[in-house]
């Protein structure tokens, strides 16, 4: 993509509604607009961020087992009354009427939409386990939003719902989740601590939120500094495996949010040059609840000895949208944003230094032709503005590497291969820079 035909509105001046650094950063790179309080426009290179986020959830969601299908945003309050829901989530719920005084409401999570869903396809033992996941806007009015896309009110959301016949079963569905969500956020390069969690309006016995540190995050934790050593589930892992061993190792360490807490057991169960206390930002949920919605709404099937149950069931979710806000936090300097690769919305940036030079032009054009060839995301730097101004926007939007063309470079045949995370620069050749990146 070439600058000068992109759509990137950099921001000189902080607003002075951002509080936190991923919003200043996120506006300031151009990559939202706020609309409303709480709900934002997302701009080109936010979007491209977002996609990136999303395909990689989707991605280890499908390696896991889950089926992806689509819900619609609004809801029919009747189901949500039908499993006694409606009146006890409070006001965060978005309640609406249509031209037919019918009751509606903007989804803020579809636990009672996929069991009605579900009730009215499967009847047999036989067509479970099953796991269904769409990946949706939702929206929870809170009274102060803050914090940009960390707390807004309308937000993308992975959600995943799991039904099985019996407690075995349904705990076996709880696992594979966990595990795929631990692949998931270490495919973006974070380290995200499963964290014993209240189950709040979702409900049931059991629930683990994924925490990463971070300084600005809105949840007080604590655990054993040992957890944030342990290995991540290879690609190849076998999700029809006994995963309990996965799970052992990554619960048996102290850890948990203020919520649930256990100052004695902390102390008890882990030395002190172990114990962590920090701030951390809540990426993902996973609960399993049992029948809470299955049994008001008869959500039944026969099982082998032909008696109807109530299935059981657990939900897992993923803030895909929250996500982009917490890489910025965990992935910054003073300079700007800095992404991992897999989730850049582009991997390379070209700063042309001097456009309309002949050889400056001719180099920059045979590197970004051969990066787009090869398939890879560039962002090529066209327009006329001074190194200075290129050099800042760059590190700015935190494209993980940048490749600087110039007449005086080129008179040595070389051009500049700089790494944004670790700020490494590279003198080579134009051929090998364009070999770097292209096998």
């Amino acid at each position: 993509m070439r600058l000068s035909r992109y759509f990137l509105p950099i921001l000189r001046e902080t607003p002075k509604e951002a509080e936190i650094l991923s919003h200043r950063l996120m506006l300031r790179a151009g990559m939202i607009r706020q609309e409303a309080a709480g709900i934002y426009a997302w701009l080109p290179l936010g979007f491209r961020v977002l996609q990136k986020v999303t395909q990689i959830v989707r991605e280890e969601m499908d390696r896991a087992g889950a089926i992806e299908l689509l819900m619609p945003t609004l809801q029919l309050a009747d189901l949500w009354r039908e499993s006694g829901r409606y009146d006890a989530y409070g006001p965060e719920m978005l309640r609406i009427k249509d031209r037919h005084e019918r009751d509606l409401l903007y989804g803020p999570t579809n636990e009672d939409m996929i069991t009605e869903i579900f009730r009215a396809y499967v009847r047999s033992y036989k067509e479970l386990p099953k796991n269904l996941y769409h990946i949706q806007w939702k929206f929870r009015d809170e009274q102060r939003p803050r914090f940009g896309v960390m707390r807004g009110r309308e937000f993308l959301m992975k959600d995943a719902y799991s039904f099985d016949l019996d407690e075995a079963g349904a705990r076996r569905s709880y696992q594979r989740m966990f595990v795929a969500y631990l692949r998931i956020f270490a495919r973006m390069g974070l380290k995200a601590i499963p964290m014993r969690a209240e189950t709040g309006p979702i409900g049931g016995e059991l629930s683990h939120e994924f925490i990463i540190l971070a300084e600005t995050g809105e949840s007080g934790v604590y655990c054993n500094a040992d957890i944030l050593d342990l290995p991540i589930p290879a690609e190849d892992v076998d999700y029809d495996a006994d995963l309990e061993p996965v799970i052992k190792a990554w619960t048996s360490l102290y850890a948990a949010t203020d919520d649930v807490h256990d100052q004695a057991r902390f102390e008890r169960e882990t030395a002190p040059e172990k114990r962590l206390r920090k701030r951390g930002i809540e990426v993902g949920q996973v609960f399993y609840f049992g029948d809470k919605y299955s049994r008001p709404m008869h959500a039944v099937v026969a099982g082998p000895d032909g008696v109807e149950r109530p299935i059981l069931g657990g939900s897992y979710g993923v803030g895909v949208s929250r996500l982009v806000g917490a890489l910025i936090e965990a992935g910054h300097d003073e300079a700007g944003i800095i992404w991992p690769e897999s989730v850049a919305p582009f991997l390379i940036g070209i700063a042309n230094l001097k456009v309309g030079d002949p050889e400056s032009d001719a180099a920059s054009l045979k590197i970004y032709d051969a990066l787009k060839k090869a398939g890879i995301d560039v962002l090529y730097d066209d327009t006329d503005e001074r190194p200075g101004g290129k050099f800042a926007r760059l590190d700015l939007i935190g494209l993980p590497y940048q490749i600087i063309v110039g007449p005086k470079g080129l008179a040595e045949g070389k051009v500049e291969v700089k790494t944004r995370a670790s700020g490494a620069r590279d003198l080579i050749t134009l051929d090998d820079a364009i070999a770097r990146f292209v096998a």
